[in-house]
């Protein structure tokens, strides 16, 4: 199997390149003050709604995400079963960007897939979450007495 190419079949492709590595907990600024490096962080703790059942039975709730980048919003698109199904994208995605789910380490598609729906849409808020600037606030201007004022979108786009 070569990397980087997703290769055709009957069953679904793997990931043309695997989860990225395990991030640090915090990245150094460059610009800190003067009593040291600001830190930004990379990963954040949560907690399932009803939790991720294993082949053992066991119930896992307690997890950590890190942030996403540009590659991990990437390499999903060239995954075949994203291909065929568009809304596996999500799976995918979180697959990459969990770190820890209870005593698990190894997170992948398959773990994501086997999750309860209310596990995987509180998955996706937390991803929206993490990844946007927590702003939800547009800049607008009434049209008749031209004062500006800032709206609250909510914190769920699309809704």
């Amino acid at each position: 199997m070569r990397r980087g190419r997703i290769t055709e079949g009957p069953s679904p492709a793997v990931p043309s390149e695997p989860a990225a590595p395990h991030t640090p907990t915090t990245l150094p600024s460059a610009a800190g003050p003067s009593n040291g490096p600001a830190a930004l962080p990379t990963e954040f703790p949560f907690t399932l709604p009803r939790g991720y059942v294993d082949g053992k039975g066991n119930v896992h709730r307690e997890g950590v995400m890190r942030l996403a980048t540009a590659r991990d919003e990437l390499i999903p698109l060239k995954d075949q079963r994203v291909q065929e199904n568009p809304a596996y994208l999500s799976v995918v995605l979180l697959g990459r960007l969990i770190t820890r789910l209870g005593t698990l380490t190894d997170i992948h598609a398959g773990v994501v897939e086997e999750m309860f729906a209310a596990d995987l849409a509180f998955l996706q808020r937390f991803y929206e979450k993490i990844n946007t600037d927590g702003s939800a606030l547009a800049s607008t201007v009434c049209p008749n007495c031209r004062h500006e004022f800032q709206v609250d979108m909510g914190s769920r786009l699309g809704e």
